[in-house]
């Protein structure tokens, strides 16, 4: 993944796709993560730690307490995902690990384990809202399955929204569209609720 660090202003109309960098979250780049999420933490003060917190842990730290744990994941030398920049500038996040890293998810009757297969887990995305719809979810995918088979993944799994109807607001669509994992290669593997499938992509 190439450095850049030059100034670049970002089009609302389009993107320079030749200008965009994605680069590991480490401790060198915490201001820029924390630039991207802002004072609500993304949303709500999420801070990205829905997935490593119980739910009560989660509703007690909203804010400045899930920020710190995020920070000391990412001072602790854990990558927690990668971010994608335009010049020099943080535009986009998404949150992949080795499922384990993720036990709300093992808490949930939907998002369960659907075998004993080692994956690595693509749970969170955020993107700035003027570089929303010009096909950046796509690209976060791919960037985000070449790290994990950098990393010597086998599987790389997920867990999008598809809905029943029309489009869907862009704070419940966090997890990804489903449309855009199959663009990527992901196939179906289980679906517990009807707008909740597990997708998953062999490396």
């Amino acid at each position: 993944m190439k450095d850049s660090r030059h100034k670049q202003s970002i089009s609302t109309d389009a993107l320079d796709f030749s200008n965009l960098r994605m680069h590991l979250l480490t401790s060198d780049r915490w201001d820029d993560f924390r630039q991207l999420f802002g004072a609500q933490g993304a949303c709500g003060g999420c801070w990205c730690m829905w997935w490593r917190l119980t739910r009560s842990e989660f509703e007690q730290n909203k804010g400045q307490k899930n920020k710190e744990a995020m920070r000391d994941i990412v001072h602790t030398g854990e990558i927690p995902g990668i971010l994608l920049y335009q010049g020099s500038k943080p535009i986009a996040w998404c949150s992949i690990a080795p499922r384990e890293r993720y036990p709300g998810l093992g808490r949930s009757r939907v998002l369960g384990r659907v075998d004993d297969k080692p994956v690595w887990s693509i749970v969170c995305f955020y993107i700035i809202k003027e570089c929303r719809k010009k096909g950046l979810l796509e690209y976060l995918i791919n960037a985000a399955v070449m790290y994990a088979q950098d990393e010597g993944a086998t599987i790389a799994e997920a867990y999008p929204v598809e809905p029943q109807k029309g489009k869907i607001a862009d704070v419940f669509a966090w997890t990804g569209i489903a449309s855009a994992f199959r663009k990527c290669g992901f196939k179906e593997v289980a679906r517990r609720s009807p707008t909740r499938p597990i997708m998953r992509l062999p490396l």
